[in-house]
């Protein structure tokens, strides 16, 4: 299936700690990059879960980018919110990423995606559930807004790179 890399983020550190009316932690490197490297079992280079075996299922994180226009939508806001600030990994248009986590019980679908440089699979587990943090760095509202759309968790299972721009998504 033919989707889009909207935007990719790696950032070395966690800026939601605390509590979310006091506003996150300022992250010097936020911001989406053009191409993140990936390495299997340990995630994104450079990204604050990299090879943290507390998050080796979940060290990548994907989100469709029609949640946003869906959240515009709904919140009534003037422009869609820039998908970096939800602080997913991988922002795809295209492809409804929700619907890839089995459950609690069991791995959801093992898919790849290739944006140029040959595909990376990942296998999907849990989804990336969103936090109160949502309604501060969004918009009011965008937390529960996001529920059911929050995007989903991954390994990955190959070394290789991303790139935003075009790509192929292959349910395996």
């Amino acid at each position: 299936m033919d989707v889009q890399v909207v935007a990719l983020l790696v950032s070395p550190v966690h800026a939601f700690e605390g509590r979310p009316q006091d506003g996150p932690l300022v992250d010097p490197l936020l911001g989406s990059c053009d191409r993140v490297e990936v390495r299997a079992g340990l995630g994104l280079v450079g990204d604050r879960f990299y090879a943290q075996p507390a998050h080796r299922k979940a060290s990548v994180t994907v989100i469709a980018a029609e949640s946003l226009d869906l959240i515009t939508a709904e919140l009534s806001l003037a422009a869609v919110p820039n998908p970096v600030l939800t602080r997913r990994n991988v922002v795809l248009r295209g492809f409804p990423v929700d619907g890839l986590p089995a459950g609690r019980s069991r791995a959801g679908a093992l898919f790849s995606l290739d944006s140029g440089d040959g595909p990376v699979r990942f296998q999907a587990h849990r989804p990336a559930s969103p936090c109160g943090w949502m309604d501060q760095v969004l918009a009011p509202g965008a937390h529960k807004a996001l529920r059911g759309r929050g995007g989903v968790r991954c390994e990955p299972l190959d070394d290789g790179f991303l790139r935003v721009g075009p790509a192929v998504l292959t349910v395996l």
